[in-house]
């Protein structure tokens, strides 16, 4: 056991998935239905990672395969180096997924005490991260409301709170803002943005381009069972070919001869950049060039 905990601790990748095909049948067909395509995708430890695309791309088979859910039918996936098929790797995984169930008639605290006793936590070191939790997602005001009652925005992050209870060095999340009002997005943005800065790594799925465009610091976009296009946002929202130039107190005459001209016209250069495409337009083209 201790061998195994070891090897967790030295992998490089939290999360590494290599020639990863899901086959399903059809009833009463010869032919099969392909969920997910030879795919190879690497999430590093502390980094965001966002995966997109449209319904029926892929994206959840990869999550369920990733969560051992979901048997692939070529390929492998691994968690910190270790086969998502062991039940061991899924220790360090917390789970959020896109419509969470929760017992109605339990309040806040109730339904975390819950599943932190189904992690085997008891007593006061479960008190303490109840505690803990529900002062990082901000309910601690409705602990003890019962979460029947509680909007859709409140049932994500309680939905978040328990995929933290066992103090996950994954956390993995299907559509974490899914029927949120922008309060409840963002609310749960800037969760997922204090979770990396304690050192944990986000493995995501949202159709959301500008909330992935906020929090994200790499990619993949998945289309018809493919991992289309991948990388780090900045690389591929860039135009290679065009810079812009930002400047105070600008001229008439200063966008023909900036280079020139802005010292001399005492206009100020305040930043050079690459000229960038929204997420939004990588993702249509990419998506429109697979069709």
């Amino acid at each position: 056991m201790r061998g195994f905990f070891n090897s967790l601790l030295v992998s490089a990748a939290a999360v590494r998935i290599r020639g990863l095909t899901k086959l399903y049948p059809l009833p009463g067909r010869w032919r099969k239905m392909v969920a997910v395509r030879d795919v190879n995708l690497e999430v590093q430890e502390g980094e965001i990672y966002g995966l997109l695309g449209p319904n029926g791309s892929g994206k959840s088979t990869i999550l369920k395969v990733l969560l051992g859910l979901v048997t692939p039918t070529r390929g492998e996936s691994k968690i910190f180096g270790k086969d998502s098929r062991d039940y061991r790797s899924h220790r360090v995984v917390g789970f959020l997924p896109e419509n969470p169930y929760f017992y109605r008639f339990l309040t806040g605290e109730e339904t975390l005490r819950f599943f932190g006793k189904l992690c085997s936590l008891r007593g006061p070191q479960l008190e303490a991260r109840i505690a803990e939790l529900l002062r990082l997602v901000g309910l601690e005001e409705a602990r003890h409301r019962r979460v029947g009652g509680y909007s859709k925005g409140m049932l994500q992050r309680i939905g978040l709170a328990q995929a933290l209870v066992q103090d996950p060095r994954l956390i993995v999340l299907d559509e974490p803002t899914a029927g949120v009002d922008p309060l409840g997005s963002r609310q749960i943005r800037d969760l997922i943005l204090e979770l990396k800065s304690r050192g944990k790594t986000v493995l995501l799925t949202s159709h959301l381009l500008e909330q992935v465009e906020d929090i994200c610091d790499r990619i993949g976009i998945m289309f018809r069972g493919s991992l289309v296009r991948e990388g780090r946002l900045a690389d591929l929202v860039t135009v290679e070919e065009r810079t812009e130039y930002v400047v105070q107190n600008a001229s008439a005459d200063l966008e023909e001869k900036v280079e020139a001209l802005a010292s001399a016209s005492g206009a100020k250069l305040l930043e050079t950049r690459k000229a960038r495409l929204s997420l939004e337009r990588v993702f249509l083209e990419a998506t429109r060039s697979e069709r």
